[in-house]
């Protein structure tokens, strides 16, 4: 496969400790994904959801981070009952900085 025919998403989630604010930005060749990759919530946090990614899973880290759980126990709940885990990618930020990943060993390079 050429470089050319990749199919890449390249996201990103923040926390301005100083302005108080927390966001996502996502790139990709699909169309909308503006409507599956991207979650924030004032307050508590920024998540992306990405590779063969969920949309509901944002909203449930978020959850999961408003309920008081970190970043890693956020994303080990989320992912915990998921069969095609090992095709997602999903980034987590919290409000106060803390921040978690996951790679599923099936994503691309």
């Amino acid at each position: 496969m050429s470089l050319g025919m990749r199919k890449s998403t390249f996201s990103i989630v923040a926390a301005d400790l100083e302005a108080g604010e927390v966001g996502c930005a996502v790139q990709s060749r699909y169309f909308s994904v503006g409507s599956v990759v991207p979650w924030a919530r004032a307050g508590v946090g920024a998540v992306a959801t990405q590779a063969a990614g969920v949309a509901a899973f944002g909203a449930r880290a978020l959850e999961e981070l408003a309920g008081g759980s970190t970043p890693e126990q956020a994303l080990e709940r989320v992912l915990a009952d998921d069969e095609g885990r090992e095709t997602r990618q999903l980034g987590v930020v919290t409000a106060d900085g803390r921040a978690g990943a996951f790679t599923g060993s099936q994503c691309l390079d």
